[in-house]
């Protein structure tokens, strides 16, 4: 396999990325699948969980970087076939959120609306290059995701 079809494969998470419509809401919908498996594969070890969840997101956030810059080079800029970075947002909105499926619901509603319509000034994100605005504006959204259902689960006291 030849480089750019590698990173291909990575920017579009496996062809999640050419579906026609929707695909970052299906490429976080990817996301919350590796992370239900991920629960299934520690499902009583909570710290090896978070711990494997951060590190995939660190690893596919700079992976991804990569991949989004010589992808750009190919499909043009901020590609709507790029979804590694609705993956990588996604998992970062739940790092550090106990795994239940109602969290892992919550923290899919709020990624996709901090990602669409970019509050806090989340869109500056989108003016670096080489791949790093293509990631950015998505890890934005997700830390606003993730702080968001903390205060939700510290406020009704449940983690459900």
């Amino acid at each position: 396999m030849n480089n750019s079809r590698f990173h291909i494969l990575v920017a579009s998470v496996l062809g999640v990325g050419y579906i026609p419509k929707g695909s970052g809401t299906f490429g976080a919908i990817a996301a919350c699948l590796c992370v239900i498996a991920l629960n299934a594969i520690f499902p009583l070890q909570n710290e090896i969980y978070q711990a494997t969840l951060i590190g995939l997101t660190i690893t596919f956030f700079f992976l991804g970087r990569v991949s989004s810059a010589i992808t750009e080079d190919i499909w043009g800029e901020d590609s709507s076939k790029i979804v590694i970075d609705e993956v990588v947002g996604q998992w970062l909105s739940l790092c550090l959120i106990p795994f239940t499926w109602t969290n892992v619901g919550l923290a899919l509603l709020l990624f996709r609306l901090y990602d669409i319509f970019k509050p806090f000034n989340i869109r500056s994100f989108e003016k670096y290059d080489k791949g790093w605005g293509v990631m950015l504006d998505d890890v934005a959204a997700g830390v606003w995701a993730n702080v968001t259902l903390q205060i939700i689960l510290l406020l009704f006291n449940f983690y459900v």
